[in-house]
């Protein structure tokens, strides 16, 4: 293929209108000065084959419908990918965020008027120039820049929620709300979801819930891959210290943005265990690499390396093996496991 940016007569060539179309990505994200864009063109040629399909389908699904409820053939659907058309709907359906849309007419624009905590708004500013700094909606020269709407998001939620109030991983979650819906009330009503029911206690000063997340993801692989726990155990690595940004941020900045939004596709749906899922799959699959692993810093770079290449950004493949390669996780272990792991920690922590 020709590489010069034009040809003879002057006209743009195709490598050079790549260049314009391809620096961002559909979500607004700039891609790197190495990005693989033949791996991608190859990934996304089979992948667009699958969405089309998918697309299709959920169009005969939700065609004349108003309500969407959860049904095992919806629950299938869902694990094979939502289409970015669809995305906003099925998550506030299967959330339960429409329903308390629905139920409080108004309440998320009352938030917004008033008084408002100055430390809170101190806090919320501070971050909003570090909330994806290399997406360009949310940059002040973009056209429909998104700053805006995402401290209205948070500010809303941190009076709506005092006990939670702010926290860093807030920005980024209410961020990728807004790019999905590009909607501040469904985006508020999803971060309550999330927060307030699916997640509870990540977010809270103390952080309870998400310490004991890591934890019980410590005891699942002593279960399900027992010579990665014991290679943990031997160096002494605490699983805070390598999957917290996992937990506390839902795989933003750590996996590719279409195989997040797969996984928060299943998450709102089905629950905080899609997490474990996860976790259980890129360990179990790195399995040897974290063997080989002879100390600290060796485990750190194998939980780096895992969340990068083929394997993760194969995002329909990838959800597959998600929900076959942990085995059965039922949410009465994952709930004895919390019960067990809460208790332990606040017995350290008293």
């Amino acid at each position: 293929m020709n590489k010069e940016k034009k040809s003879l007569n002057g006209t743009l060539t195709y490598s050079a209108a790549k260049d314009r179309v391809d620096r961002v990505d559909p979500y607004g994200f700039e891609r790197s000065e190495d990005f693989d864009f033949e791996s991608y063109e190859e990934l996304m040629s089979e992948y667009l084959v699958v969405l089309t399909r998918r697309s299709i389908k959920w169009s005969k699904l939700l065609k004349r419908k108003s309500k969407v409820q959860k049904n095992f053939k919806l629950k299938r659907y869902v694990r094979k990918g939502i289409p970015n058309e669809h995305r906003a709907l099925i998550w506030m359906a299967a959330s339960g965020a429409q329903n308390q849309l629905e139920k409080n007419p108004g309440f998320y624009q009352s938030l917004l008027v008033g008084q408002h905590d100055p430390k809170l708004v101190e806090t919320i500013r501070t971050d909003l120039n570090r909330t994806f700094p290399d997406n360009i909606q949310f940059r002040k020269t973009s056209d429909q820049c998104l700053q805006k709407a995402l401290y209205n998001v948070l500010l809303a939620y941190g009076h709506h929620d005092p006990a939670v109030g702010y926290c860093q991983g807030m920005n980024f979650v209410a961020g990728y709300l807004l790019i999905v819906t590009k909607d501040e009330e469904k985006s508020f009503w999803l971060m309550d979801a999330l927060l307030g029911r699916i997640l509870p206690d990540y977010y809270t000063p103390a952080m309870l819930g998400l310490k004991t997340d890591q934890e019980v993801l410590g005891e699942l692989v002593k279960l399900k891959i027992p010579r990665v726990g014991q290679v943990m155990e031997e160096h002494n690595v605490m699983w805070t210290l390598v999957v917290s940004r996992w937990f506390i941020c839902l795989y933003i900045d750590i996996l590719p943005v279409e195989t997040v939004l797969r996984i928060w596709d299943c998450l709102f749906y089905e629950g905080s265990k899609i997490l474990f899922r996860v976790a259980l799959t890129l360990i179990h699959h790195h399995q040897a690499l974290i063997e080989q692993s002879q100390s600290l810093p060796d485990i750190c770079e194998a939980f780096k390396q895992m969340a990068q290449g083929p394997f993760v950004e194969e995002c329909h493949t990838f959800m597959q093996k998600i929900f076959t390669e942990p085995g059965s996780l039922s949410m009465a272990t994952l709930t004895k496991l919390r019960e067990t792991c809460r208790a332990r920690i606040a017995a350290q922590e008293s």
